[in-house]
């Protein structure tokens, strides 16, 4: 947008030589900016999979004594409770076995 607008200031506006020093200086700051979102984009690593479950709050959909299926996220998962839970109340994943989360029950307060 700063090229831009650097443009119509060198052709409407400017004398030539600073017509020309805005628009290199407009490019400049846009590859620096480009530059500078592309490098915090790429910081950190995508998260995706049921490893990134881990830690999650979800809601029982069916009694999990001890296996039973869970919603978290939006999406319903096979779960193992040592515990036990009955439908609706709150669960955290703390580990997972292949595509079973393990979950214990979470505290109201916190959710």
């Amino acid at each position: 947008m700063i090229l831009l607008g650097a443009i119509l200031l060198a052709v409407f506006v400017l004398p030539p030589v600073w017509g020309f020093a805005a628009v290199v200086g407009a490019a400049f700051v846009e590859v620096a900016e480009t530059v500078f979102w592309i490098r915090l984009s790429r910081r950190r690593r995508i998260q995706v999979g049921p490893e990134a479950l881990i830690g999650a709050r979800g809601e029982a959909q069916t009694a999990c004594r001890p296996e039973g299926h869970i919603r978290v996220h939006g999406e319903l998962w096979q779960a193992r409770c040592v515990e036990g839970v009955d439908p609706g109340e709150p669960v955290r994943v703390v580990a997972r076995e292949d595509l079973t989360l393990i979950v214990e029950p979470a505290d109201d307060a916190s959710r």
